[in-house]
């Protein structure tokens, strides 16, 4: 939550707060190095999970040297996030299927092209209003509806 009583479902998500997320689901686990990105601050609540990410290969810059953790998370990112965290578990992440009934389709990135077809695929994310608006960012509660249909899903 944002405070003790608080989830704050309307607020923004962003890309240091999805991976300490997944970190978190991972069952926090040792990291061997730090990052190479220099807007990544020790000790800060993120640090150890973008480190842990980027190791394991979930989560890369936005370039070579910057991570923007303060960014907000795109629905493109979060899916190919969540895609690269599926198979670092072995889970099943063919992505048959077809994206060709959403008009904005062709606006997501290369890199998430698969794992939006995955994400979809499996019911894990469905449109808004029609569109996947892979651009648009994330809200805490779309986060969590997400993560809950990708622990529901059947990726075994």
């Amino acid at each position: 939550g944002t405070g003790s009583t608080t989830f704050s479902p309307d607020a923004g998500t962003t890309r240091s707060m999805l991976v300490t997320i997944l970190y978190r689901m991972a069952g926090t686990p040792e990291t061997e190095a730090a990052t190479p990105f220099t807007d990544v601050a020790s000790g800060r609540y993120f640090t150890d999970a973008v480190a842990w990410a980027y190791e394991a290969g979930i989560a890369e810059g936005v370039s070579g040297t910057t991570f923007a953790p303060n960014a907000p998370v795109t629905r493109e990112q979060l899916v190919t996030f969540l895609y690269r965290y599926a198979q670092r578990k072995g889970l099943k992440t063919d992505a048959a299927g077809s994206l060709d009934q959403y008009p904005d389709a062709g606006s997501i990135g290369n890199f998430a092209v698969e794992p939006m077809t995955w994400a979809v695929t499996n019911g894990i994310v469905d449109g808004l209003d029609g569109k996947l608006a892979p651009k648009a960012a994330s809200t805490r509660a779309q986060i969590a509806t997400v993560i809950m249909r990708f622990e529901t899903a059947d990726l075994a």
